[in-house]
């Protein structure tokens, strides 16, 4: 599902809200989680998971056309972690 497909869905469920209004609320909420993620801060979602950054060490690689080897500097990466109730309901759906 991406943004546009959540958009929809939201206002299908929402009858009294003009699609309009659902998507500023979307583009709100998906701005301040980018926000607060990029200020190094972690973004909780009780029972869907956690939103975060990882660190990366620096560390020495290769560029796979050449073969040369290329020094990879350190950086933060965004990271998802499911929550339990998640977890859960996709193991359910599994079976």
């Amino acid at each position: 599902m991406n943004r546009s497909d959540l958009i929809i869905k939201l206002a299908e469920q929402t009858p009294n809200l003009q699609a309009k209004d659902v998507e500023l609320g979307v583009r709100i909420i998906i701005e301040q989680l980018a926000t607060t993620i990029a200020n190094g801060n972690r973004v909780e979602v009780r029972g869907f998971g956690s939103f975060g950054l990882n660190y990366r060490k620096p560390r020495n690689g290769r560029n796979p056309k050449t073969g040369e080897k290329i020094a990879i500097s350190a950086k933060y990466h965004p990271h998802f972690k499911p929550g339990k109730a998640l977890k859960e309901l996709r193991r359910q759906e599994a079976k």
